[in-house]
Formats: structure tokens, sequence, C-alpha cells
């Protein structure tokens, strides 16, 4: 039976992630922004805490924890790499790892870029990839302390995936995203149809996540940044693939 996943919309446009064993009874969250959306939603559904996630040590993605630990004992997961920033760790996890939320075992990645030493947490049987701020909707996190070649690979290994998987990503950046990605690709049908779906969910206050890896293939520009199409659209025809990923970046942090 596959994992039951539910959207905590935290803070101003964070996501945290519960994730829940029907059958073992086990339930993770995926990052923690803040402990009080939380605690209510686990109320709500009557589920016990048992593991914390974590994607990466900005305190957007660790304020909860404390909290969250004292008032269930759940153990806390995270990147060994990045064991220093982060609270204290039960279980100090590398690249290729497995990670175990009730009977289903999912496997850690190492997706660094937006940080050093970020991790992503991929479910196969249930179809489901929880990237933080890695790959998102339409984007990619900032390369706050990893270098372009550093998400390019990171990107790359994500894209990888089975098309079917769904991204399940840290924030709410979908509508801003599909902006400027419709000034790297305006007649994209896809894109444009996926702008206007996005706009409406903004509209009716629904999230944009998850969202199917395939949907990304066809739409995100950063991971399309290896067509020779999107090369010929950003004037760099036959450059290397992750100078284009680093041209279509530096382009975002100035739109």
């Amino acid at each position: 039976m596959p994992l039951e996943i539910v959207v905590v919309p935290c803070l101003s446009d964070n996501y945290a992630y519960l994730v829940h064993d029907p059958v073992a009874g086990a339930t993770a969250v995926v990052d923690t922004p803040d402990a009080a959306p939380i605690q209510a939603e686990l109320k709500a559904r009557g589920w016990k805490l048992t593991d914390i996630l974590l994607t990466h040590h900005h305190q957007d993605h660790i304020a909860g924890v404390a909290a969250l630990r004292r008032d269930y004992g759940a153990r806390v997961v995270g990147a060994a790499a990045d064991a220093q920033r982060l609270p204290p760790l039960d279980l100090a996890m590398r690249d290729g790892d497995g990670v175990v939320v009730g009977s289903e075992k999912g496997t850690v990645l190492d997706v660094s870029g937006h940080t050093l030493g970020h991790i992503a947490y991929h479910f196969p049987d249930s179809e489901a990839v929880f990237t933080g701020d890695s790959l998102m909707a339409l984007g990619c996190g900032r390369l706050f302390e990893g270098d372009a070649a550093t998400m390019w690979a990171s990107l790359s290994k994500l894209a990888a995936l089975p098309p079917s998987t769904q991204v399940y990503s840290g924030h709410e950046y979908a509508e801003a995203n599909a902006r400027f990605a419709l000034t790297v690709e305006r007649n994209n049908p896809a894109l444009q149809a996926r702008a206007a779906q996005i706009a409406a969910a903004r509209t009716e206050g629904r999230p944009n996540v998850p969202v199917r890896l395939s949907e990304e293939l066809a739409t995100n520009p950063f991971l399309r940044a290896k067509l020779a199409k999107v090369k010929q659209a950003i004037g760099q025809p036959g450059c290397a693939d992750v100078d284009a990923f680093a041209e279509i970046r530096a382009r975002k942090d100035r739109f």
C-alpha cells in the first residue's frame, strides 16, 4: 500500500509533508518550517509522529524540530555532511543510504547546490520524491553554497527518476517561476498551459505541489537546459549543458 502524503502549508510560502504508512501506523514529516501547523494536522488525523526527515539546514526548514521532537519523541534524520548545521541527528545519512517510514524503504539522494549537504528522499514504491529547495515546481533553488556544476549534477540525478514520480518541493514559488520560465520558452505550449493552471490554482488557494516529474521535464527550464532548442532560445547554441544551466540560473537571479 503506498504511503499517504499530506501537504501542510507553513509560514508564508513553505510546505511540510506528512508521510504516513497506514498499515504500520508510522508517520514522518519532511522538513519542519513551523511546528504548530504540523501538530494541528497530526492531531486532526490522529497520527503519531515517528520520524523527522530534514532536507537541509536553512531555518525555514528546521525551526519546528525541537518542539516536535519534545512532543513526540520522533527520531531526526538528516545529512551527515551537514550534521554540524542541523539539529542533533539520530540518523546521519549519505547519498544512497536507505531510509524507512513504516514498511516502505526510500533512498537518500545527495542533491547539493542550493546548499552543500542538501539531500532529497525518494520513495519509489509510492512514486514520490521530496526535494526541499533543490528541484522546485518550474524552478530550482538559488546557488547559495554550491556552484552550477554541482546543481546541474543534482538536477540531472533527479531528472533520471521515473517520469511518473511526484515531486514534493519546499516552497510555493510556482507562479513566479512560471513567469520566468516563459521568458526562456515563450512558445512552449505545455509551459503555457501549465502557467495558466498554476495561476488558477493560486487564485483558488490551492497548492501547486506535488507535480509529476514528466511535467517538470516538459516545462522546467532548469531541467531542459540540455535541449538544443533551449540553448538556441538563450542565444548559446552548441554550448555545454552546464553552461546553459548556469546562464538560465543567472537570468533567474536577475529576474
